[in-house]
Formats: structure tokens, C-alpha cells, sequence
């Protein structure tokens, strides 16, 4: 199945587990194609390896078929130091958990989140992220 993306979801992709990479805070939200929204699921709040344990309880809570991360860019679409670590982050995932990972432009997600007066930022930016890609699906 391809999306506007441009990139081939299968359809036993069904549910995702979304995050907003920060290098501090990465929000987490999870969402499903069926519904095609997406609920946020708090803020991580470590970095390096705790990072990823984190995640892996978050996973195994959850059970996801695939992974979504926001790549952050430039208005103009140009990469910047950020672009490089989320793409990064995502290979990490990728290693670590052995789930397919899709990448979405993140521009603004979290300016969005703020002016829709989020209380967590940065899940309600993965939140917004992961909405992105499921409406993006067939």
C-alpha cells in the first residue's frame, strides 16, 4: 500500500507506536490505520540508553507493528543537525526492536501542539506526527 508519503505501508502494519525525538524529551504516541487518530502517550524524559529502555517497556506495552518517528526539517525541506539525528534515532529503533520504521516531515508539529494548548508538547507533537502518517494511508 503506498501513502501520499510516497513510501509502501503493508496492511498488516495496523497499529503504531509514534515518537517526537528530542534530544532531551522524545514524545510517544500511539494511533491505529482503522481509526486513523492517534492518543498521546506521555513524554520520555531520559537520554542515551535510558532513552531506549523507556521505549522497550513502552513496546512491550503496547505491541505495535510498526514505528513512526518525525524527521525535523527546514522550511525550505533542507536537512539541519536534527534531520540527521532523528533519522539516527530511527535506525537505532530499527536495530534494537526489529520493527519496520516510517519517517514523516515534522515541521511545526510542535508549534501545532503549543497552539492547540497541549499540556505535553512534545506527545502531543507525536501525536500530531503520527495523525500525519495514518491519514496518509489507504
Amino acid at each position: 500500500m503506498s501513502s501520499d508519503l510516497g513510501i509502501t505501508v503493508p496492511a498488516k502494519h495496523q497499529s503504531f507506536l509514534a515518537f517526537d525525538y528530542g534530544l532531551k524529551r522524545t514524545g510517544v504516541a500511539v494511533g491505529n490505520r482503522l481509526m486513523k487518530s492517534a492518543t498521546p502517550q506521555g513524554t520520555i524524559a531520559a537520554e542515551g540508553e535510558a532513552r531506549f529502555a523507556h521505549i522497550a517497556q513502552r513496546i512491550k506495552e503496547w505491541q505495535p507493528d510498526a514505528l513512526v518517528i518525525g524527521v525535523p526539517t527546514h522550511p525550505d525541506g533542507g536537512e539541519h543537525e536534527n534531520t540527521l539525528r532523528a533519522r539516527k534515532f530511527g535506525r537505532q529503533l530499527r536495530g534494537r526492536f526489529g520493527l519496520e520504521v516510517y519517517e514523516v516531515d515534522e515541521r511545526y508539529s510542535t508549534t501545532e501542539a503549543h497552539a492547540l494548548g497541549a499540556k505535553d508538547a512534545d506527545a502531543a507533537a507525536a501525536a500530531i506526527i503520527l495523525e500525519q502518517f495514518l491519514r496518509s494511508l489507504p
